[in-house]
């Protein structure tokens, strides 16, 4: 499949009037910046054409049929007027028809067809054109903080940037395309030499190993933008990003291609924000964010993916739906199985990304190696607090030594902060019972040590104890603790002074059962 043109840029001609006088048009840039980046990224110079004459009146001529069969890749710059443009539909159809014979419209699990959103639709397209625009992921140059409004440089250098970012995530996406086509053809072309097995009639590429494959969610339209930039970034360093097309648009349809989808990923990453995002059709009317973040739920019990939710500080659900959704994907362990569940700037979430990623490739100590009894009866508890609480464990830790536990305590300081992350990792790992002194520590710290306690606990093939040290100052959150607490139980520890030296165990009498 050998192509004389990289990309064929279709547009309606009215989207390239420049504003005023003597600037160029929206189009005009865009194909420049695109050719530039995507021959940067490719390290040959490509080849996009696009037609410069043409009105909508114009004959569609035989040449320009036949030039789509000798291109690669479609990119469809929308916008109202496209779809109301004969002209325009009839190169999306003429291309797509071409396609067909010559391997289709796929390229692995991306497509030849690109849609570059240069200004909200605002309407349904037209059924012809319905189908294929729906099922393909799309790139939107425009924004949504309040009112709709499109990135175009000539509104100013913060415009002019993110117009820049957007075309350079573009130019990633499409040469990852254009290179698995590349691969395709070489491997085609050595079945035929070495009378190997054939490429798949239908084109598609082996999978890519799983270790490489991130379930990168769909979300609302309010965190589109950063999602884009991450699958963008994701792909720069090696990954497989999916879905690489439109998830369809029913429930029944949806959960398929989901079944299919996350079994290939190691990872799955769930942005969720303020915007309750598309709802398919279906019984339960729940949100595409919801759905994906459910079906990726129930791969992670059986301990066949691992995840990442994150929320912004300042998500609000526009909708009453949406802010029940975030409230109960905070508090609800079963929606957040499996997952790391991260608040926060968005700057940071790139770093926190690979940090779990990192964290997650690690391997995982079998059984057999974790450390044996030892003759004294002695038991591995590992105590974590804040920095600022170390003074205050030391009365516990001495009333734990003296109940014939081994205490280890986390490092605060190291020569990086990765090295503190896999220490701090290894003395968790090796201990008989985790215990969270929640003192000093606000709310939000005390709920990701306690979610990452959980964690910990969970990756082990031995039930591990976890239990909980309230301590002062009192605050809200812990006398909630305290109420919902079983009584009888270690799990929390009301009052570290207070409790009494015969609520704790002795260290022999915690044992190692295996998890049922």
């Amino acid at each position: 499949m050998t192509f004389e043109h990289h990309a064929f840029i279709s547009y309606a001609h009215l989207d390239n009037e420049p504003l005023t006088p003597g600037d160029r048009g929206w189009v005009s840039q865009f194909h420049a910046t695109l050719q530039t980046l995507l021959s940067q990224r490719l390290g040959e110079k490509v080849r996009i054409w696009r037609d410069e004459k043409l009105a909508g009146n114009d004959i569609f001529s035989d040449e320009i049929f036949e030039q789509f069969a000798r291109t690669a890749l479609l990119v469809s710059v929308l916008s109202p007027r496209y779809l109301k443009s004969e002209w325009c539909g009839r190169e999306l159809t003429a291309f797509v028809g071409r396609a067909g014979d010559r391997g289709g419209l796929a390229v692995g699990n991306r497509s030849r067809f690109i849609k570059v959103v240069k200004t909200p639709l605002g309407e349904s397209p037209p059924e012809a054109l319905a189908a294929v625009l729906q099922q393909t992921l799309g790139f939107e140059f425009y924004r949504e903080d309040m009112d709709p409004e499109e990135i175009d440089p000539a509104f100013g250098e913060e415009f002019r940037a993110e117009f820049l970012r957007r075309v350079s995530r573009l130019a990633v996406a499409m040469a990852e395309s254009l290179r698995e086509m590349a691969r395709q053809d070489a491997q085609e072309k050595d079945a035929q030499e070495k009378d190997a097995r054939p490429v798949a009639a239908d084109g598609a590429s082996a999978p890519a190993e799983a270790a490489r494959a991130v379930f990168l969610a769909e979300c609302g339209r309010d965190l589109r933008p950063l999602r884009e930039e991450l699958a963008a970034d994701l792909r720069s360093h090696g990954f497989e990003v999916l879905p690489a097309q439109a998830l369809p648009g029913t429930e029944d349809a949806l959960r398929d291609e989901l079944a299919r989808l996350l079994p290939r990923c190691a990872w799955a990453v769930h942005l969720v924000g303020s915007s309750t995002g598309p709802v398919p059709d279906g019984p339960s009317g729940r949100s595409l964010v919801a759905l994906q973040n459910e079906a990726a739920a129930e791969l992670a019990v059986e301990g066949r993916l691992r995840r990442l939710i994150w929320i912004p500080d300042a998500a609000r659900g526009e909708r009453p739906e949406q802010q029940v959704f975030i409230e109960a994907l905070l508090s609800s362990a079963a929606l957040q199985a499996g997952a790391d569940l991260l608040r926060g700037q968005a700057e940071a979430l790139k770093v926190a990304m690979y940090q779990v990623f990192e964290r997650a490739a690690a391997p995982v100590a079998a059984p057999s190696d974790r450390p044996t009894p030892r003759p004294d009866g002695k038991r591995l508890l590992h105590l974590l607090m804040t920095a600022a609480d170390r003074s205050a464990t030391l009365p516990l830790i001495r009333r734990l030594r003296a109940r014939g536990f081994e205490v280890t305590l986390p490092l605060f300081t190291g020569e990086s902060a990765a090295t503190l992350r896999a220490v701090n990792g290894e003395l968790a790992a090796a201990a008989d019972v985790l215990m969270l002194f929640y003192g000093a520590g606000d709310e939000a710290w005390a709920y990701y040590q306690r979610n990452d306690l959980r964690k910990q606990a969970a990756n082990s093939a031995l039930a591990v104890p976890i239990w909980t040290a309230l301590a002062v100052p009192a605050t809200p959150d812990k006398e909630l603790l305290r109420d919902l607490a079983d009584a009888g139980t270690l799990d929390l520890l009301q009052g570290v002074d207070a409790v009494p030296d015969a609520a704790l165990p002795e260290a022999a009498a915690i044992g190692e059962a295996e998890r049922p």
